[in-house]
């Protein structure tokens, strides 16, 4: 009976620690993107993650004062890509993932999006529009 006993605590021990290898690692950081065009730091807002660029790799046409041109709403064309523009939006924890939406600024589109982190330096970032998604793997910033 107390070698049963013995199993059984093992097995309610590793039952506790099952919710826990299931729950998302964090995607808060510095990443580089895919294209290694710019730095998108990844940070609470509000009860959500939000990424914006914290700066430019390679720079755009306007440089640091890069503007929102290619927004659909015409208020928001003149404020700056770096620092202010929301490129991930909305982002909260489901599993072992993070749903939220994607902001393209060299489009002006918004997509539906899904992160994972793929190991402590590799984030897989997908952005989807109805059924189809293209993913892209970002790295940490060093």
């Amino acid at each position: 009976m107390l070698k049963q006993t013995g199993v059984l605590a093992a097995v309610i021990g590793l039952a506790a620690m099952v919710p826990a290898a299931l729950a998302a690692e964090p995607i808060t950081g510095r990443w580089v993107t895919a294209e290694k065009d710019a730095v998108v730091v990844i940070a609470p807002c509000g009860k959500a993650l939000c990424g914006t660029i914290e700066r430019f790799l390679v720079a755009p046409p306007q440089g640091n004062d890069q503007r929102d041109i290619n927004n659909p709403d015409a208020a928001k064309r003149k404020r700056r890509l770096l620092a202010t523009t929301p490129i991930l939006s909305a982002f909260m924890q489901d599993s072992d993932l993070w749903r939220g939406q994607i902001y393209d600024p060299k489009s002006g589109k918004t997509y539906r999006s899904i992160v994972r982190r793929k190991g402590p330096n590799l984030l897989e970032v997908k952005g989807c529009l109805g059924p189809f998604c293209q993913t892209q793997v970002w790295r940490r910033a060093v």
